[in-house]
C-alpha cells in the first residue's frame, strides 16, 4: 500500500502526517527519520484499525498538487508500507466428557 506523506519543517526539526489517515503522525530530527518513523507509524496505524474492526481506507492514487498551497519548507513524498494481514481464528472444538 502506497501513501502520500506531507513532511513540514520547522527549524531543525520535521514533523508528518498522512492526509488519509486522519491522527496518525510521527516526528523526527532529519527527513529520513521522519519518514522512516511515519512509515512505520502508518503500519501501526492500520493494524490497530484492523484491530477494532474499521474499514481501512483507500489510499488516493494520484494527488493534483499545485505547489502554492504548500506551506515554506513543506514536502510531499509516497511511502510503501505492507497491507495489515487479516488473521482468521479458527474454532476450536473440545470433546466433552459423558
Amino acid at each position: 500500500m502506497r501513501y502520500l506523506v506531507r513532511i513540514l519543517c520547522y527549524g531543525k526539526d520535521y514533523s508528518a502526517m498522512v492526509p488519509d489517515l486522519p491522527g496518525c503522525g510521527a516526528a523526527g530530527d532529519s527527513i529520513e527519520e521522519v519518514r522512516e518513523l511515519i512509515t512505520e507509524a502508518i503500519g501501526l496505524h492500520l493494524d490497530m484499525m484492523r484491530r477494532s474492526g474499521e474499514k481501512l481506507p483507500t489510499p488516493v492514487r494520484h494527488v493534483d498538487l499545485d505547489m502554492n498551497d504548500l506551506e515554506d519548507g513543506e514536502l510531499c513524498t509516497w511511502v510503501e508500507v505492507k497491507a495489515p494481514r487479516f488473521v482468521t481464528r479458527k474454532k476450536r472444538v473440545v470433546a466433552g466428557r459423558m
